[in-house]
Protein backbone atom coordinates (compact mmCIF):
# COMPACT_ATOMS: atom_id res chain seq x y z
CA UNK A 1 0.00 0.00 0.00
CA UNK A 2 2.72 2.10 0.82
CA UNK A 3 4.44 1.52 -2.38
CA UNK A 4 0.95 2.19 -4.13
CA UNK A 5 1.24 5.83 -2.77
CA UNK A 6 4.70 6.84 -3.20
CA UNK A 7 4.15 5.67 -6.81
CA UNK A 8 1.20 8.19 -7.03
CA UNK A 9 2.63 10.99 -5.33
CA UNK A 10 5.98 11.05 -7.44
CA UNK A 11 4.25 10.68 -10.35
CA UNK A 12 2.21 13.77 -9.09
CA UNK A 13 5.52 15.62 -8.37
CA UNK A 14 6.44 14.92 -12.13
CA UNK A 15 3.25 16.20 -13.62
CA UNK A 16 3.47 18.98 -11.84
CA UNK A 17 7.04 19.74 -12.75
CA UNK A 18 6.33 19.41 -16.55
CA UNK A 19 3.53 21.92 -16.03
CA UNK A 20 5.63 24.19 -14.22
CA UNK A 21 7.90 23.74 -17.32
CA UNK A 22 5.51 24.31 -20.04
CA UNK A 23 3.91 27.23 -18.00
CA UNK A 24 7.59 28.89 -17.72
CA UNK A 25 8.52 28.06 -21.81
CA UNK A 26 5.04 29.47 -22.61
CA UNK A 27 5.61 32.76 -20.93
CA UNK A 28 9.32 32.87 -22.53
CA UNK A 29 8.21 32.51 -25.95
CA UNK A 30 5.77 35.27 -25.20
CA UNK A 31 8.14 37.44 -23.69
CA UNK A 32 10.56 36.81 -27.01
CA UNK A 33 7.60 37.15 -29.26
CA UNK A 34 7.00 40.58 -27.67
CA UNK A 35 10.44 41.43 -27.88
CA UNK A 36 11.52 43.13 -31.87
CA UNK A 37 15.68 43.08 -32.30
CA UNK A 38 16.72 46.01 -33.37
CA UNK A 39 20.35 46.56 -35.59
CA UNK A 40 23.51 45.76 -34.03
CA UNK A 41 25.55 48.54 -32.29
CA UNK A 42 27.63 50.29 -35.15
CA UNK A 43 30.79 49.63 -33.48
CA UNK A 44 30.02 45.84 -33.48
CA UNK A 45 29.48 46.15 -37.08
CA UNK A 46 31.90 46.05 -40.16
CA UNK A 47 32.87 48.94 -41.40
CA UNK A 48 30.48 50.00 -45.13
CA UNK A 49 33.08 48.50 -48.25
CA UNK A 50 34.87 45.48 -45.91
CA UNK A 51 34.08 42.11 -46.08
CA UNK A 52 35.30 38.58 -46.01
CA UNK A 53 33.24 37.83 -48.66
CA UNK A 54 34.96 37.43 -52.23
CA UNK A 55 33.74 37.25 -55.45
CA UNK A 56 34.86 34.27 -57.74
CA UNK A 57 36.52 37.07 -59.99
CA UNK A 58 38.51 38.59 -57.51
CA UNK A 59 39.70 35.22 -55.69
CA UNK A 60 40.88 33.84 -59.72
CA UNK A 61 42.46 37.49 -59.93
CA UNK A 62 44.17 37.41 -56.91
CA UNK A 63 45.43 33.20 -57.93
CA UNK A 64 43.43 31.36 -55.28
CA UNK A 65 41.26 28.39 -55.90
CA UNK A 66 39.80 25.97 -53.91
CA UNK A 67 42.37 22.93 -54.93
CA UNK A 68 45.49 22.21 -52.13
CA UNK A 69 48.93 23.30 -53.68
Amino acid sequence: METLIALAAGALLVALGLSLIHRLNAQHDARIAAYHFSDPFPAISRPPGRSHDRSAGQALSRGLTDAWP
